[in-house]
């Protein structure tokens, strides 16, 4: 069994009463009942995505493993509060400087991302619970070790979170192709990063939400660059400001 995944009733639900971190539940379609209810109901009331799936599709995940119908995705490392970043930056005396990942479904992307916010000095990532990579192995590998450093959030809704923010007297700038050049834009101060997925960017909502929208210079015949590469280029854009 691989260390973020929980398959079998008992250790299921143990997880879930034990307040362990997971980030989402599978469940054998057409198959819920007995201990299978009880999960789903603590799942849910601990706001936690139970999704149902093929018995093929548990099969597969757990290696032919017998996982009696239910399988967990426990993340390596325990999330925090929005609350806890902002206080993390209080308590260094600076400005917040956070990174909003909105549907970054790459584990790879969102471990390089984490590494890098983790190189850029930023306080703390953003993540929503639908349509995202959690803190998996795989994130927690390409992190190089940074979820050890830099906490990470994980949010219902990231829209009304950015509301959240603005009240916070944090401006949020996001990444897209359509905005104002990175180095004319004012990246100093207490500020959040959207960055969204390579297919489809920020989603609209969250786009509305931004104060405003910020893009990399392009030179060449390719037009746009990875989520994390972007991200980064970003990043230290803002480090360059707000230590100049």
């Amino acid at each position: 069994m691989q260390e973020d995944k929980i398959y079998g009733r008992n250790p299921v639900l143990e997880a879930i009463k034990n307040g362990r971190e997971i980030d989402k539940i599978m469940i054998k379609k057409g198959g819920i009942e007995g201990s299978l209810n009880v999960i789903v109901k603590k799942a849910r009331e601990a706001g936690i995505i139970v999704t149902e799936v093929d018995k093929q599709k548990l099969d597969a995940e757990c290696g032919g493993e017998n996982h009696q119908g239910v399988v967990a995705y426990a993340a390596t490392h325990e999330y925090v509060s929005v609350s806890a970043i902002l206080e993390g930056a209080r308590e260094k005396g600076h400005a917040p400087f956070i990174i909003i990942c909105d549907k970054i479904t790459d584990p790879h992307n969102l471990g390089s991302i984490i590494r890098t916010a983790n190189c850029a000095g930023a306080d703390g990532i953003i993540i929503p619970k639908r349509n995202s990579a959690g803190l998996n192995m795989i994130v927690a590998k390409t992190s190089a070790g940074a979820v050890e450093y830099t906490p990470v959030a994980r949010v219902t809704n990231i829209a009304q979170t950015i509301d959240s923010l603005k009240k916070e007297g944090v401006w949020i700038a996001g990444a897209d192709m359509e905005g104002a050049s990175m180095t004319g834009s004012d990246l100093k101060g207490a500020l959040a990063l959207v960055i969204g997925s390579e297919g489809e960017g920020i989603s609209r909502l969250v786009k509305e939400k931004c104060d405003f929208l910020v893009s990399i210079p392009m030179m060449g015949e390719i037009n746009s660059l990875n989520a994390s590469v972007a991200a980064a280029v970003l990043m230290y854009e803002a480090v360059r400001q707000r230590n100049s």
